[in-house]
């Protein structure tokens, strides 16, 4: 009813002829120029995330690979020059390359013809387009634009990542009722929460002895691998900043209590010691190696002792720098996990 109705509104009125010079109206003085300027890098920002956006899209259609440097190049360099005849922000346009794209365009000398076409267009055939219902414009990007949605995709994307397909659900409602420009910045905006969602609440794992191995695996993916009785081995799977510190600290320590509980509950030997494994973890900030430090005070006072395994070259000497390597004892630090439980168990069946 929709399209019907709106056969009776028209393009009307278009200018004949192309854009005068707009140089003698760019300014780089007066009260604007810091608004002006803030406009200016926000347009940028979201013209190139949106042109990278599209070029993705069309480049695995086409099986081609897409230069992030040559497209950011290529959109400052046509804006300045655009923006010397008052041209609209240059960008990645959705709708012109879903219709070269279903008109079977291979080259950019597509965009050569278009471009001479739209030039005798506004010199010479402007006024006809008077009469041109909305209609049939619209009607020419819907046609083009459906073929480029993937439902299975979609699904695919749900079934491997539930925060991936909310990114893309947002991102595609917000170009249906919005703008590209807002559905990109809902998409944007969502995978940077889902980063930071990541960074602040890393994975930690419980580590157990796969049988008749030297290695340890996380029992929730080996449901196989055995627990060693008086020793609880948690790997950390990120790198220890501030920003996950103490979910680090407080996760592992729960991990902790978790197994005494377990193991007082089974009447198993009590435990005396804790392996963290530290080989996923590339780098650590002053706030981690303090959570550390209080993990090795906490662990002091319930009489047992701090092991870390295979940390890395630059985390072992942040520690080190740190002083921390002295505190917890260069015999507790070993190369790997089976290293570590050797040196808990024969301590632990030493001692009377």
């Amino acid at each position: 009813m929709k399209i019907l109705l709106s056969l009776g509104y028209q393009v009307k009125h278009i200018e004949q002829g192309i854009n005068p010079s707009s140089v003698h109206k760019i300014y780089f003085t007066g009260p604007f120029v810091a608004k002006g300027f803030k406009i200016g890098v926000v347009c940028g920002i979201v013209g190139l995330t949106e042109a990278v956006a599209i070029g993705r899209t069309f480049a695995a259609m086409k099986d081609y690979q897409l230069d992030g440097n040559k497209e950011m190049v290529a959109l400052g360099t046509m804006n300045i020059v655009g923006s010397m005849t008052s041209c609209y922000v240059t960008t990645g346009s959705f709708s012109r390359s879903a219709v070269n794209f279903m008109a079977g365009c291979k080259t950019p000398v597509s965009n050569v013809v278009m471009s001479v076409v739209v030039l005798l267009t506004l010199l010479v055939i402007t006024p006809l387009f008077k009469y041109t219902p909305n209609a049939i414009l619209g009607s020419i990007i819907i046609s083009a634009v459906i073929g480029l949605v993937d439902y299975e995709a979609a699904i695919l994307i749900w079934k491997v990542d539930k925060l991936d397909f909310i990114a893309c659900m947002g991102a595609f409602f917000g170009v249906v009722f919005v703008s590209v420009e807002i559905g990109l910045l809902i998409a944007v905006a969502i995978s940077f929460a889902k980063i930071l969602l990541q960074v602040t609440r890393p994975r930690t794992a419980l580590l157990g002895n796969l049988p008749g191995t030297t290695i340890y695996r996380n029992i929730s993916q080996y449901p196989e691998a055995k627990l060693t009785p008086g020793v609880v081995i948690v790997r950390v799977d990120s790198a220890i900043y501030f920003s996950n510190s103490n979910y680090v600290r407080e996760r592992i320590l729960r991990w902790l209590t978790d197994e005494e509980d377990r193991a007082k509950a089974l009447g198993l030997p009590k435990i005396s010691s804790l392996i963290v494994e530290m080989s996923p973890v590339i780098d650590i900030d002053t706030s981690g190696i303090h959570a550390l430090e209080d993990l090795y005070k906490n662990l002091q006072k319930r009489d047992m002792q701090l092991i870390l395994s295979n940390p890395g070259s630059v985390v072992i000497e942040k520690l080190q720098a740190s002083k921390l390597t002295e505190h917890i004892g260069s015999s507790h630090i070993f190369l790997a996990v089976s290293d570590a439980v050797r040196f808990c168990t024969t301590k632990s069946m030493q001692e009377p």
